[in-house]
C-alpha cells in the first residue's frame, strides 16, 4: 500500500493506494506547532481507523506548500512505517517539460495537479485548484507547463472580509436560490459562489484566447463542488486529483 500526503496551508488531506485504487482519503488540520511524535501519533489512528496496518505501507509520496512541515511529517511517516516517503521537489522525475522563467519556484501543489491531470485527461488543458489560494495551471499541446495564474482563495478572501467588515457576518459559502440577493447572506453567497464561477469562466476564456484554442479543463480543492456547477464552461471536477498525482510520481520514481 503507498501513503499519499498532500499538504496544504489549512488543511491536510490524506490517501492510502492500493495499486490504483484509492482505499481511503481523509483531512486533518495543518498545525505549524505538532512535532514530529505527534503528527506520527495522529497519522497512524488515521490509517488504524480506515483498518490499514501502519506495517502493511511499502512506501509513501508527500507533497507540501508549507517548508517547516517538509522535514517534521517525513520523519512522521518514517515512524510508523518503517519508510521515509518520497518529497515532492528539486530533482525528481515528473515527467513533466517545465517552461516557466524558473522553473525550481514552481509550487509542489501545481507540479503534482499538473503530473496528475497530463495523466488522467491528457493535454492540453487547464487545471484549477480552489483553496486556501485559486491557483490555475496550463498545460499547452505540447503537454509542456507554461505557467498560470494565483489569486485569493474563495474561503481566504471572505474570512477577510467579514473580519474587517464589522457588518458582514461569516457565511457558509453555498449557492443561493438567485444572483440578485435579496439580503445581505444570500448577497455574499452570490458574489462567493456565482461571482467566482464568473472568475473561472472569465479567466478560462482568456487562457484559451492567449493559447489560440480552447482545452479541456479540470478542478479540484474542497469548495469547487459548490463553483464548478454554477460555471457555464465545462469543467470536470475531480476530488482526489493531488493524491493520484503524488501516486504518479512515486511510480515515476521507483
Amino acid at each position: 500500500m503507498l501513503l499519499t500526503i498532500d499538504v496544504g496551508n489549512t488543511n491536510i488531506t490524506l490517501g492510502v493506494f492500493d495499486k490504483d485504487r484509492l482505499l481511503f482519503e481523509s483531512r486533518m488540520a495543518t498545525d505549524h506547532a505538532k512535532t514530529t511524535d505527534q503528527y506520527a501519533i495522529e497519522l497512524q489512528q488515521i490509517l488504524l481507523l480506515n483498518g490499514v496496518n501502519p506495517a502493511d505501507v511499502h512506501g509513501g509520496a508527500l507533497g507540501s506548500v508549507v517548508p517547516k512541515l517538509e522535514e517534521v511529517l517525513p520523519k512522521a511517516v518514517a515512524r510508523i512505517t518503517g519508510k521515509m516517503p518520497l518529497v515532492v521537489g528539486p530533482g525528481i522525475k515528473t515527467g513533466l517539460n517545465i517552461r516557466i522563467d524558473n522553473p525550481a519556484q514552481l509550487g509542489a501543489d501545481l507540479l503534482i495537479g499538473a503530473v496528475a491531470a497530463q495523466a488522467k485527461y491528457g493535454a492540453p488543458c487547464v487545471v484549477w485548484d480552489l483553496g486556501t489560494a485559486t491557483t490555475v495551471s496550463v498545460l499547452d499541446k505540447s503537454g509542456a507547463f507554461c505557467g498560470g495564474a494565483i489569486m485569493p482563495g474563495i474561503q481566504t478572501s471572505y474570512n477577510s472580509l467579514s473580519s474587517t467588515a464589522s457588518l458582514l457576518p461569516q457565511v457558509r459559502l453555498t449557492a443561493p436560490k438567485k444572483v440578485i440577493g435579496p439580503n445581505t447572506i444570500d448577497c455574499m453567497r452570490s458574489g462567493a459562489v456565482f461571482g467566482n464561477a464568473a472568475l473561472m469562466d472569465g479567466m478560462n476564456r482568456r487562457i484559451w484566447d492567449e493559447l489560440g484554442y480552447e482545452t479541456p479543463v479540470i478542478a479540484t480543492g474542497g469548495l469547487s463542488r459548490e463553483i464548478v456547477p454554477q460555471c457555464h464552461t465545462a469543467i470536470t471536477y475531480d476530488s482526489t486529483l493531488l493524491l493520484d498525482g503524488l501516486r504518479i510520481l512515486y511510480e515515476k520514481n521507483q
